[in-house]
């Protein structure tokens, strides 16, 4: 059976990775709901799961080897380059602390059919950065894929893209968040374990 939308926001809901609360987002932007995805990639049967999706999906593109950005993006090209028994590989932070490149050896062959994935989409940055180290190498960047989009309608251009789950979450500047003018506590995550009932 196809997975939904719906089923992708139960399974962050029914592992404790959708959190609400007062965050300060890497942009600098604050917001009252959270997604932490390692909450979800903790379990692999859900994982194998939610990427099976993202598989079925990319196998249409004749993908030679999936890509995905440190951190959760390397679990998400390992699982589904492991379902369609291709390799995986993982762009990592350049030596300046921007963009990514592709180290440990990883080479990819001009022209090479790659299938970026990555976890949640925010700004896009990180995709974006993947993106354009499959570019750099000679690579062809043949699709790319997310579990949960909460960009507001980030843009890959040509490059066919899938989010199996779209959610609206606001984000404000710090000095424009109704939460800071309320006085509400900002909540770190990953500070508070999430209480999962497995399946």
């Amino acid at each position: 059976m196809p997975i939904t939308p719906a089923d992708v926001e139960a399974t962050f809901r029914r592992s404790g990775a959708l959190l609400e609360g007062h965050f300060a987002l890497a942009s600098g932007r604050h917001s009252d709901r959270y997604l932490e995805k390692f909450q979800v990639l903790q379990w692999p049967r859900e994982t194998e799961r939610l990427c099976a999706a993202i598989a079925e999906w990319t196998g249409a593109f004749d993908v030679e080897t999936v890509a995905g950005p440190t951190t959760g993006g390397v679990i998400l090209a390992h699982e589904v380059g492991r379902q369609l028994g291709v390799r995986a590989v993982y762009a990592e932070r350049g030596d300046d602390g921007r963009g990514r490149v592709f180290r440990r050896g990883f080479a990819l062959r001009s022209g090479e059919r790659i299938g970026v994935v990555d976890d949640i989409l925010s700004t896009g940055g990180s995709l974006q950065e993947t993106i354009a180290a499959v570019t750099a190498a000679g690579a062809t960047v043949a699709c790319a894929a997310v579990l949960a989009d909460r960009s507001g309608g980030a843009s890959f251009g040509q490059v066919p893209y899938l989010a199996l789950w779209t959610i609206d979450i606001a984000a404000f500047a710090a000095d424009e968040c109704p939460q800071c003018a309320a006085g509400v506590p900002m909540r770190k995550p990953g500070t508070t374990p999430a209480v999962v009932v497995p399946r």
